[in-house]
């Protein structure tokens, strides 16, 4: 590893990169600002690793909102999970601690002031875990609190490190969904638990915590939230008064493998009552044909209005995100439900985050929107054909909240800046509070003047807007040189190449090994409308290919900057599989190399996967209907034409993706004698996230990648000599 490490710390000193891959995992993580109740200050996580110390160190940062000058916190990190503003005041704060001295795994609960945290309280021991804290201020004082862990059938929370094991270390399952991500399913699942802080007796926990999931009937799929694998603190919410609350779970008559539905259940806070799904089978959203899942319950400032999102289609993950709302009551032990309906239910797009303006008049959310995570505003009063206009700039958002004054605190990145905070004014225009371009060294030399797009058609029959692809030169480009074609397709694949920082596939990071990157979005991608994205379904091979045929015939013709006889292909989980299809068909001609990292090799071999509701809608069946797409579109029925040198990567870790699928594409291409390599880290699941492996990962595809387009040396590092 010294060898890369020299390597990279060598160009870096020359600049004849501005950023390698060593830089781009190295440099400081910023989270997503997080303003106080007063809106003058926000709050921060900051972490970073040091490759020469092989360890992360973070901090939490405060943000000033009116000077953009930034502070330490005085918390340490190193202890304090999460941290969130206390409701009622201006500078309190409520935090975990990730440590319990009373209980071994267990966590603490901690009250103070950012001004002094030093001076914090302990105000409640808990006997796991726990994650995810939500607070409101009741009228009484009170604080009522959501955190969740796993936990057992009887409901109560999981810790690993007090829990029994069995003596074997065998595994049975009677119906499939065994395995899921990265992990195989036991009988403990996550579940959302609810506890009051008493303010009359110096906000100590009161009566223990209740788990808010216990009581729901099921009988095909136990309650779980937040749903896992991806799921966190925006599958529930309460009620700013703190008495509802709501969280998000799987249809519990319908199997996980099979059917993606998922529901919002609400309960009283106080109530002993299990919660109710509101937009369950029998209930209006259902009678109305909206039966997919479910997400981000978002309650209004006042307490009285619930906004969230929903998929009509029970077995179709990228059915369109449709926005709902609902007036909310409580007696006490129930929830009532009126008035829903949908909200701007013509526009096209996918909100995927949720905030209430201050007087819950509208809401303003975020949405993919032509390669830039955008953010609207929507009145509640908007009529059915209502269109929002895009709020935000160049950059796309990765997260906002709305400040007193109904302006935006914008936390962006783009694919030449890892973090910039601005505020975005009601009439429009924005204040830059930090870049992180700016500041960090990794960083230098890099902007937008490398970024450019162009548009070429399309092939999917009765899609008439052109198709968007983003070019990104080298930051050393000079008008006078020609760069060869890095031509990098996306995952998904309903998923985009879109204008976004990313520690994984970083496109300036590829570029700045000496190569102009193209990155198309063909038919399937997000972002464009559901039209494009429905396209793909039953048409893996056909449209997608076709489009990218045609993006790099455009490349070819009219980018004079641009070396395409000495270019070279790459591609993650679709974009892995269309390397692979690529690999068979006239294009993979075109290109010196090609590199898959966890893709489909084989069709027939998908049904190892978990999500079987993902394979069943895109091949259009089941492996045994006879109109199933799943041998028409096999890389495998095309490897008499496997000629192009392969590096493939294949994590044992990614249950949607089995490794075997990558070991026999090798194991085929090596039989042919194609040059290839197989990469493997048995750690990792579908990302490569550990930075000792991500950067391993960078040295070995860019030694590849480097070799069969410049010419430069190949390394000796594989071990099965």
């Amino acid at each position: 590893m010294a060898r890369y490490l020299g390597v990279a710390t060598a160009l870096a000193a020359t600049r004849v990169f501005a950023i390698t891959p060593e830089q781009s995992i190295s440099a400081p993580r910023r989270g997503v600002a997080d303003p106080n109740p007063s809106g003058k200050l926000a709050l921060f996580s900051n972490s970073q690793y040091s490759f020469d110390e092989q360890s992360s160190s973070s901090a939490w940062q405060l943000l000033d909102l009116e000077t953009g000058n930034i502070t330490d916190s005085g918390l340490n990190a190193s202890e304090v999970n999460e941290v969130i503003w206390l409701p009622g005041t201006e500078t309190g704060i409520i935090y975990v601690n990730g440590s319990n001295e009373e209980v071994p795994g267990g966590v603490t609960l901690w009250i103070g002031d950012i001004l002094d945290p030093s001076s914090s309280t302990l105000v409640a021991s808990l006997e796991a875990p726990f994650s995810g804290l939500k607070v409101a201020n009741t009228s009484s004082g009170d604080l009522h609190f959501l955190v969740n862990s796993l936990a057992y059938p009887n409901g109560t929370a999981y810790n690993p490190e007090s829990a029994v094991t069995p003596s074997h270390s065998g595994r049975f399952y009677a119906d499939i969904y065994p395995r899921h991500w990265d992990t195989w399913l036991t009988k403990e699942r996550y579940a959302v638990f609810g506890g009051v802080l008493s303010a009359s007796s110096s906000y100590s926990l009161e009566s223990g915590m209740r788990n808010l999931l216990q009581g729901i009937n099921y009988t095909a799929t136990q309650p779980e939230s937040p749903v896992q694998p991806f799921g966190g603190d925006g599958d529930y919410d309460i009620s700013p008064d703190g008495s509802i609350f709501a969280f998000l779970s799987k249809a519990p008559q319908l199997n996980k493998a099979n059917y993606t539905a998922s529901y919002i259940y609400l309960g009283a806070f106080d109530g002993s009552s299990p919660a109710v799904a509101f937009n369950g089978p029998g209930s209006e959203a259902d009678e109305a044909g909206h039966k997919g899942a479910s997400g981000i319950p978002t309650f209004a400032p006042d307490s009285s209005k619930l906004a969230y999102i929903q998929q009509d289609e029970d077995y179709y993950e990228s059915d369109r995100w449709k926005l709902y709302l609902l007036d909310v009551s409580t007696d006490g032990s129930t929830v009532s439900t009126s008035n829903w309906k949908g909200l701007a239910p013509n526009w096209d797009r996918w909100p995927d985050s949720i905030q209430w303006a201050p007087d819950c008049d509208s809401l303003y959310v975020s949405a993919e929107d032509y390669a830039l995570e955008r953010a609207f505003n929507i009145p509640l009063s908007a009529e059915e054909d209502f269109i929002p206009e895009n709020l935000t700039a160049v950059t796309s958002v990765s997260g906002f909240y709305v400040l007193p004054d109904s302006s935006l605190l914008v936390s962006s990145n783009a694919i030449w800046t890892s973090r910039d905070f601005y505020i975005l004014g009601t009439d429009g225009s924005q204040t830059s509070l930090f870049s992180a371009v700016e500041v960090d060294e990794e960083l230098a030399g890099l902007g937008p003047h490398t970024y450019s797009e162009f548009y070429t058609a399309g092939t999917l029959p009765g899609y008439d807007k052109p198709l968007l692809s983003l070019v990104i030169k080298p930051s050393n480009f000079s008008e006078d040189e020609t760069y060869p074609l890095a031509y990098i397709v996306h995952g998904g694949p309903q998923g985009s190449n879109a204008n976004v920082w990313s520690t994984r596939w970083n496109p300036q990071v590829w570029a700045d090994q000496g190569y102009v990157v193209v990155e198309p979005n063909p038919t399937g991608s997000t972002g464009f409308g559901q039209e494009l994205i429905d396209g793909i379904q039953g048409e893996w091979g056909s449209y997608p290919y076709e489009d990218i045929v045609l993006a790099w015939q455009y490349v070819k013709e009219n980018l004079s900057f641009v070396d395409t006889d000495s270019g070279i292909a790459a591609g993650a989980s679709y974009g892995g599989y269309m390397m692979n299809w690529v690999q068979g068909h006239e294009l993979g001609r075109e290109f010196k190399c090609l590199v898959t990292h966890d893709g489909v090799s084989n069709t027939l071999a998908s049904w190892a996967t978990e999500e079987l509701w993902f394979i069943r809608h895109d091949y259009n069946g089941s492996i045994y209907d006879p109109d199933a797409t799943y041998e028409e579109w096999n890389p495998m029925n095309h490897m008499a034409n496997w000629s192009t040198p392969h590096f493939i990567v294949h994590n044992t870790l990614d249950y949607r993706l089995p490794e075997s699928d990558g070991l026999a594409f090798f194991n085929i291409l090596q039989s042919k004698g194609v040059p290839s390599r197989f990469l493997n880290f048995p750690d990792e699941n579908h990302w490569v996230l550990n930075p000792e492996n991500s950067l391993f990962w960078h040295a070995e595809i860019f030694n590849w990648i480097n070799h069969w387009s410049k010419g430069q040396a190949l390394d000796d590092v594989p071990v099965d000599k």
